[in-house]
């Protein structure tokens, strides 16, 4: 198919609007991001849509229309809160979804018995509409599931040889799409933010939810009522993470990184390749740059990019919605104390992997080293041991260790005990240490429930015989009490169950394996 590229001029919106009409697809510019207009009331049409850009067909579509009046016969009832809505917003980049009437085709409303209705103020869109004498269904002009569209060159590169026509109306003002409201219900809810915030709407409205689905991952077999809900979106080819953290420690973290991309705020001091999105505190901003900037990530080569976070308010909102959706809802949270929580049994051979990671750049906390600290002679802490385990397990002041191992890690309720005892000792002094980027070394890391303050957890394992060699050798114990002591610790399974990466340390390559699990998890 041969795509044509149309100016704005009436001329060529003539011919758009003709060739809406007659059931052909054209790629037009909106104030938020170019749009993939097919006449909505010729389901054989709309299907194009889906087939152009590879769209889930239970995913729906909205419906553009050029004046207000335009919304009657589409819906069962213009409602007065829908009316209210349109007199506020309307036209501008908010969507409205009402009750569908008959002349809404299923593919139009992906099987739902409601349809999505906006107004754009952009005067090119308008000017179609009006051409087309139908409304215009249109989802964003992309391949599904790529950054959406806001530049006509975006529009090119995804669609060429498969639409009849692309109208060139310069870049879109604000870039990010509509925001959708749900007028379908009692209660008005967001389904999708975007530059008509919460709090303009709750102006008019009054009480205003947001769908859990704008911050949150859908389920597989959950209905999408909105566009951009339920399939991952927005997505460049680069793997794209999310970091939670202040200007600080992103620029520390990803000043640490090889191989990698920045997509950062503008003024972000960052030494590796960089791609920024806006000003940081500037929403607007943020959200006119943020698709240009995704696809400017795949011209630039990037395999992966850590992102800085957006604001969760106003347009931020609309911002983060998309880039948790570019990312897969990959997000690290750097603002906890510890970067990497390492942990697993006893003689699984931490020690090696938390040596590597110093060398790397990450500063190490060792719980067992505090613990030690902890009961030094005459240690108040002491005596809440002796009371509980027995005076035995003191000589001259000081702890014998292996005697209180020995009677402690018989069993789960010993331990259990001990820990109850020495964990939330051991986590202050140990917080009290932490320096960003920071891993805890924490044989008791889920036990102590410190795997909650870090931000990836990494577990150690090998085969429990190996394991009781280890500790063999390490502390001159017979293989009774190795296996009295690895089988009062959590197995294999939980360990990997309840971690972000597992490095099994039973002769393979340790390095290798230690580079895919930061590679997957950071």
């Amino acid at each position: 198919m041969e795509t044509k590229i149309l100016s704005t001029s009436e001329y060529d919106l003539s011919l758009a609007g003709e060739i809406i009409r007659d059931g052909g697809l054209v790629a037009f510019p909106t104030e938020t991001v170019y749009g993939l207009g097919a006449n909505a009331l010729d389901e054989t049409a709309v299907k194009k849509i889906y087939a152009a850009k590879g769209r889930p067909s239970d995913n729906p579509l909205i419906v553009h229309i050029a004046e207000k009046e335009d919304m009657i016969p589409l819906v069962k009832e213009v409602t007065p809160a829908a009316k209210a809505v349109m007199d506020a917003f309307f036209p501008g980049p908010l969507t409205i979804i009402l009750k569908k009437s008959d002349k809404i085709p299923s593919a139009v409303s992906g099987g739902l018995d409601t349809v999505a209705v906006r107004m754009p103020r952009n005067e090119t869109a308008r000017a179609l509409i009006k051409a087309a004498g139908v409304p215009v269904a249109a989802p964003s002009a992309n391949t599904s599931g790529r950054p959406s569209p806001t530049k006509a060159k975006h529009v090119i590169d995804d669609m060429t040889g498969k639409i009849d026509a692309v109208i060139d109306g310069g870049a879109c003002r604000f870039g990010v799409e509509s925001t959708v409201v749900s007028l379908a219900g009692d209660i008005p809810v967001i389904l999708r933010p975007g530059a008509v915030t919460k709090e303009m709407l709750s102006g008019v409205l009054g009480k205003v939810e947001l769908a859990s689905a704008v911050l949150e991952e859908m389920g597989e077999n959950e209905t999408a009522p909105s566009p951009g809900m339920k399939y991952k979106h927005y997505a460049p080819k680069a793997k794209i993470i999310i970091l939670d953290a202040d200007k600080e420690r992103y620029e520390k973290f990803v000043n640490m990184q090889k191989n990698a991309f920045a997509l950062c705020f503008e003024g972000d001091s960052v030494e590796i390749p960089k791609i920024t999105f806006g000003f940081e505190g500037d929403d607007l901003s943020q959200a006119n740059a943020l698709f240009d900037a995704l696809r400017r990530l795949d011209e630039a080569g990037a395999k992966k990019a850590y992102a800085r976070i957006p604001q969760k308010s106003g347009v931020g909102m609309a911002v983060y919605n998309r880039l948790i959706r570019a990312a897969a809802f990959r997000i690290i949270d750097l603002k906890k104390p510890f970067t990497i929580g390492v942990t697993g049994k006893t003689g699984a051979g931490k020690g090696y992997i938390c040596e590597r990671l110093h060398s790397l750049g990450y500063k190490i906390i060792d719980c067992d080293y505090y613990a030690k600290r902890l009961t030094k002679k005459n240690s108040p802490i002491l005596s809440v041991l002796q009371e509980e385990f027995g005076e035995d397990i003191m000589e001259n002041g000081e702890l014998r260790r292996r005697f209180l191992a020995d009677r402690v890690f018989v069993s789960k309720e010993k331990t259990r005990r001990l820990n109850e005892i020495m964990h939330p000792a051991v986590l202050k002094l140990c917080m009290q240490q932490a320096d960003f980027p920071c891993v805890l070394d924490a044989p008791q890391l889920f036990e102590s429930g410190a795997d909650r303050l870090c931000s990836v957890v990494l577990s150690i394992t090998a085969p429990d015989a190996l394991c009781a060699e280890r500790i063999m050798r390490r502390d001159g114990i017979n293989e009774k009490q190795a296996e009295a002591r690895l089988a009062a610790q959590h197995s294999t399974e939980f360990f990997i169950k309840n971690s972000d990466y597992t490095v099994i340390n039973d002769g393979r390559n340790i390095d290798t394996q230690l580079a895919a699990a930061l590679e997957e998890c950071l």
